[in-house]
């Protein structure tokens, strides 16, 4: 019973690491850096999507 719990909170403690303390470090909010308004943000999201990529 106390090695479940045990392995249950080793569980918890890396949810937490990875979705709490990775994304501060490596997923910035670029598009918030890049551009002031929610009108720009979403013109550079859609001009993304739908551009078509060029063969080299």
């Amino acid at each position: 019973m106390t090695i479940g719990k045990t392995l249950w909170l080793i569980i918890l403690i890396k949810i937490f690491i990875m979705f709490a303390v990775l994304r501060i470090f490596f997923f910035s909010n670029i598009l918030k850096t890049r551009y002031s308004t929610d009108t720009q943000r979403q013109e550079h999201v859609i001009e993304q999507l739908t551009q078509q990529k060029q063969n080299k």
